[in-house]
């Protein structure tokens, strides 16, 4: 059934019982606040979108921003949750651990749900999470963070689906430095058809615009063991993706889906921000 695969993703931090809203919130909330983050509402398009900021950034002209994954999508193979707020924010603690520089966390539409939201219906979650509104919204955000910190410039960094984020909105800006995914579904159709599922019907295709991507700075990371996106289809990416002999693609050894990018997050990032900032004011 189409819907397995979506139990799986939801199921990678543990099938115990679901925690509650607040208490999905309650968790992201700790985590910023332990290392003087705090929360934002940014309105963006027909959506309000949860971003963590620092609390006293200094102004820098670049700002790298962490874009999350699909969160709590379903429930059981049957039924989607009626809140996508991820259980375990892997995007916020990539964010948290960034080295250097000025970086934030942005949601994706509806997790968190930051306000009643009219235009919150379980597409967005499940069939639509990469809509052309979607991303819209997305951008509309980033023009609020880049306002907030004095940025010119940034870096977007997508976790799983927000890979996919990452890459639709690089192709539509000019003040993208680099591009960073972490086991980013970046074609869904691909995807979908390797795991036998429902395609994503009314989702943008990050592949799709790859040739606008071309000449940007990128590395996208891959587990070894990831058997939600596994390597095998980043290797049939477009060429523009892949660059040439894949060499922007990096696959971790034991690495799976969420195990263990937080925890290293530093060392695996840190020559890649090297790279993309030279250059950069």
């Amino acid at each position: 059934m189409w819907k397995t695969v979506f139990l799986a993703v939801s199921c990678l931090v543990g099938c115990a019982a679901v925690p509650t809203l607040p208490e999905r919130t309650r968790h992201a909330e700790v985590l910023a606040a332990a290392q003087g983050w705090e929360a934002v509402s940014l309105p963006a398009g027909r959506f309000v979108l949860r971003a963590f900021v620092p609390r006293a950034p200094e102004p820098s002209p670049l700002l790298t921003v962490y874009i999350e994954g699909d969160g709590l999508a379903w429930l059981d193979r049957d039924t989607p949750s009626s809140d996508p707020t991820p259980r375990d924010p892997l995007a916020l603690k990539l964010a948290l651990a960034h080295p250097y520089g000025n970086a934030v966390y942005l949601a994706r539409p509806c997790q968190y749900r930051v306000a009643t939201e009219a235009h919150c219906a379980q597409t967005y979650w499940t069939q639509r999470r990469f809509a052309p509104e979607v991303v819209t919204a997305m951008g509309e955000a980033l023009e609020a963070l880049k306002l907030r910190f004095g940025a010119e410039r940034l870096v977007l960094a997508g976790y799983s689906g927000g890979g996919a984020i990452a890459a639709l909105l690089a192709a539509r800006r000019t003040d993208v430095a680099g591009l960073v995914t972490v086991a980013g579904n970046l074609d869904h159709p691909a995807w979908t058809a390797h795991h036998r599922v429902h395609p994503l019907t009314g989702s943008l295709n990050a592949a799709d615009v790859a040739d606008r991507l071309a000449t940007l700075p990128q590395l996208h990371f891959l587990g070894e063991r990831d058997r939600i996106v596994p390597p095998e289809l980043a290797r049939r990416w477009p060429p523009a993706l892949r660059g040439e002999n894949d060499a922007h693609l990096h696959v971790v050894p034991d690495f799976g889906h969420a195990c263990c990018w937080a925890e290293l997050w530093p060392k695996l990032v840190n020559p890649v921000l090297d790279e993309f900032l030279r250059g950069v004011p």
